[in-house]
């Protein structure tokens, strides 16, 4: 059943191929807009998926690109350096350190992040595997969405590496749970289109019937990484069954950023503060916090200083708005938050925050015991909110309030409407 995507390993959790979701191709899509279809997975793979693979494949296979993958001078080097000596800031300005790096940021972060943990020595992995490794993920992210690229997957890992760090959760830790989160953070969006889930049911994409509609680009992120971790042996020497409770635990953190899930997991938390039940010497509980961070992480952008918390925003609203646009041209519904004439950004950002973000991180600040880093967060949420409420106001009225119940409404229903919104990343 769908053979020609998916790969079975030794371990016998299904993978993907490398390239398997490729890039929405439009041309496609206007060809069979009329018969429903957006054309076989055979096409889909032949047509959109080949260049990019081969560009990827041939790094492993060692073939020099053009241009080295660190091509720069000693002092943007220097400048690189020093932003990483101040990596566990919550200020860390993950756009400057992609410029620094010649759009380089997650694989440079992750090496450094991996060694600073000592992951490298505790699980005796190959240097060059791991580059490559590395590299494969970078790729693997489209740097033709505005939002859904590799420098948010590098922005992710930056705050999940801080939530690592929080004195709450750290002494708990074993190297094990410090490589899931920084792997899970890294490759939780890998592949992504640019588009939200419900596009991808209208438009019969194949992950849908692969997946069952059922978190699709959860599925995919995940059964992607696990593909890539294969193709590039990092993890070859360990046991088996060390790599197999690996590729699941990562399959449960990456599934975890579902927006379907999301009153789940913070009922859940919820619970488990307010009767002091978690045990985090238990490795299912420290298990369900790593959840918990990689679900902030993703959508920290709210709590980050204004200057990076509102680029973020722009990002995501774009690439809202270009979802919005092709389903317009192509005659569809126009999916909620993505028609540009009627949601503005402020309104998109006010209804997110006050019924998305801010009740996830005030969990977070009564699990941390309201740490420096927490109140940090949660501060910055707030004048955040209050920027964009005073931008509101001077923009003309765009039904904000609906937009806002909009949100809270599908958030309680648990729809996959907003996974643009939450789960996937696309933090407005």
């Amino acid at each position: 059943m769908l053979g020609d995507v998916r790969i079975r390993g030794q371990t016998g959790v299904p993978a993907e191929r490398r390239g398997s979701y490729p890039f929405i191709d439009f041309r496609l899509l206007n060809n069979t807009a009329h018969s429903g279809e957006i054309g076989t997975k055979k096409k889909v793979k032949r047509l959109l998926s080949f260049q990019r693979y081969f560009h990827a494949s041939r790094l492993l296979r060692g073939a020099i690109p053009p241009t080295p993958l660190h091509f720069l001078d000693e002092d943007y080097l220097g400048q690189a350096r020093h932003m990483l000596s101040k990596v566990g800031t919550w200020d860390f300005d993950i756009f400057l350190f992609d410029r620094l790096t010649n759009g380089n940021s997650l694989v440079t972060l992750l090496c450094h992040l991996f060694n600073t943990h000592g992951l490298i020595h505790h699980f005796q992995l190959d240097m060059v595997t791991l580059h490559k490794f590395l590299v494969m993920v970078q790729e693997d992210y489209h740097s033709q969405n505005p939002y859904h690229n590799a420098v948010h997957a590098a922005d992710v890992t930056q705050a999940m590496h801080c939530f690592l760090m929080e004195p709450k959760l750290s002494s708990f830790l074993t190297p094990l749970d410090i490589m899931l989160g920084l792997l899970s953070a890294a490759a939780h969006d890998v592949d992504h289109p640019g588009v939200n889930q419900p596009f991808l049911i209208k438009t019969n994409h194949y992950l849908c019937s692969l997946y069952q509609n059922e978190s699709v680009l959860e599925n995919h992120h995940w059964r992607s990484t696990i593909g890539m971790l294969r193709e590039s042996r990092l993890l070859a020497h360990l046991p088996k069954e060390m790599t197999q409770d690996i590729e699941q635990q990562l399959g449960s953190l990456i599934k975890a950023t579902d927006i379907n899930r999301q009153n789940e997991f913070l009922t859940h938390l919820r619970d488990q503060l307010n009767n002091q039940n978690l045990r985090l010497e238990d490795a299912e509980d420290r298990h369900f916090m790593l959840q918990i961070a990689l679900k902030c992480a993703d959508i920290c952008n709210p709590c980050r200083i204004w200057e990076l918390s509102k680029q973020w925003s722009e990002r995501v609203c774009e690439e809202f708005y270009r979802q919005g646009h092709l389903e317009q041209k192509f005659e569809m519904e126009i999916s909620p938050l993505c028609n540009q004439q009627k949601d503005s950004i402020p309104s998109i950002q006010i209804g997110f925050m006050t019924h998305i973000a801010e009740p996830l991180f005030k969990e977070w600040s009564h699990f941390t015991e309201n740490s420096p880093l927490a109140e940090n967060m949660l501060s910055n949420l707030t004048r955040n909110l209050v920027n964009w409420k005073s931008l509101q106001h001077t923009q003309p009225s765009s039904g904000g309030d609906s937009h806002s119940n909009k949100i809270n409404e599908q958030t309680d229903q648990g729809t996959e409407n907003e996974e643009q919104t939450t789960n996937e990343g696309d933090t407005p």
